[in-house]
C-alpha cells in the first residue's frame, strides 16, 4: 500500500496538520502509482525540516531557562543588573500583552525577525544580560525562542535566559497576575 501525505496550514502560529490518506481511497483521483511514489517522495523532503528539527525549545538546556516568578522578582527588585527582555514572537501578541519593559523584535522562526535581533544586540557587550521570550503556544510547540537563542549564543552572548512559558504567555503570565503592558 502506497500513502499520501497532505500537509495543510493551521492557524497563524504554523502549525501544520499532517493527514494520511492511502492509495486505495484515492484511486479514483489518481492512477499512477508512480505520481503517489513522487508525491510521497517530494513530501517527504519538504517536511523533512519539521521533523528533523521540530520546535527545539525543549533542547534548551534547563540552566539557561527562567521561569516567570524568577523574572517578576528580577523586574521588581531594585538590586542588580536589569535584563534586556525581548519579545520574539507574534507582534499582535506583543500588542496584546507583554513584559513591561520587553522591546518586540520579530519571530525568530524568520529569517527577518532573526536580523532585528542580530541588529538590536550588535553594539552590547556580549556579558550583557538578556530574556527572551515568546509565550505563542506550549513549549513544546515553541517555533521561535530556540532560533532566538542559538543566534544570539552564535553571537557570543554568554548571559542569556528563555523565559520558560509552558503553556502560552495569557494563561502562564497574564492570568497569574505578573505585571503587564499593552499596545507598543
Amino acid at each position: 500500500m502506497t500513502a499520501v501525505i497532505v500537509v495543510t496550514r493551521r492557524g497563524i502560529a504554523g502549525h501544520f496538520l499532517i493527514m494520511s490518506v492511502t492509495s486505495s481511497n484515492m484511486k479514483s483521483l489518481i492512477k499512477d502509482e508512480k505520481i503517489i511514489r513522487i508525491g510521497v517522495a517530494i513530501a517527504g523532503i519538504l517536511l523533512l525540516p519539521l521533523f528533523a528539527f521540530p520546535y527545539q525549545a525543549s533542547s534548551i538546556p534547563s540552566s539557561q531557562l527562567l521561569n516567570p516568578e524568577e523574572l517578576v522578582k528580577l523586574l521588581q527588585s531594585s538590586a542588580g543588573e536589569k535584563p534586556l527582555i525581548i519579545q520574539v514572537g507574534s507582534h499582535v501578541l506583543y500588542t496584546q500583552a507583554h513584559v513591561p519593559g520587553s522591546e518586540y523584535i520579530g519571530p525568530a522562526s524568520s529569517e527577518s525577525g532573526l536580523q532585528q535581533l542580530r541588529k538590536r544586540v550588535e553594539p552590547l557587550p556580549r556579558d550583557k544580560f538578556i530574556v527572551i521570550y515568546c509565550g505563542c503556544c506550549p513549549w513544546s510547540h515553541c517555533p521561535n525562542v530556540k532560533p532566538a537563542h542559538d543566534a544570539l549564543r552564535a553571537l557570543g552572548f554568554t548571559n542569556v535566559k528563555v523565559l520558560y512559558i509552558s503553556d502560552n504567555f495569557g494563561a502562564n503570565w497574564v492570568d497569574k497576575r505578573d505585571p503587564t503592558a499593552k499596545g507598543e
